[in-house]
């Protein structure tokens, strides 16, 4: 079972600002984390969690080349919202919502965060 996802980001309040949009159109909780905590933490369905914050090493964050972290939504409306949301809130397309041939037809979209990281988001998606 997945526990968590940790995420770089070197602007907290801008994190929680796209988080924050992008969770609410999925109907997912806001992240609740103390403002004095050095990391953002958002509980996700089914109990792993998604962890921004800096890199433990202090340099700047980079972003993973070929990692995409992928959410579930309940319907095709809200992997548009989501989309829409991430755009408003500093994310940048890296792929409109629309049926994904690479996911036999799913409504499917992707964005990246304000500090890079890959996201996608899929209704109806059919593991196995």
């Amino acid at each position: 079972m997945l526990l968590s996802v940790r995420l770089g980001t070197d602007d907290k309040a801008r994190a929680k600002a796209f988080y924050d949009a992008t969770f609410a159109a999925l109907g997912y909780p806001p992240g609740e984390t103390p403002p004095e905590y050095p990391i953002l933490m958002y509980h996700l369905p089914g109990g792993a969690s998604l962890i921004l914050g800096p890199a433990r090493d202090g340099n700047p964050v980079t972003y993973a080349n070929g990692g995409t972290v992928l959410f579930a939504a309940p319907n095709d409306e809200a992997v548009a919202a989501w989309h829409a949301a991430g755009l408003a809130n500093g994310g940048t397309c890296e792929g409109v919502p629309e049926p994904k041939p690479q996911a036999r037809g799913a409504m499917g979209a992707y964005l990246r965060d304000p500090d890079g990281n890959k996201l996608g988001v899929y209704s109806g998606l059919k593991l196995g």
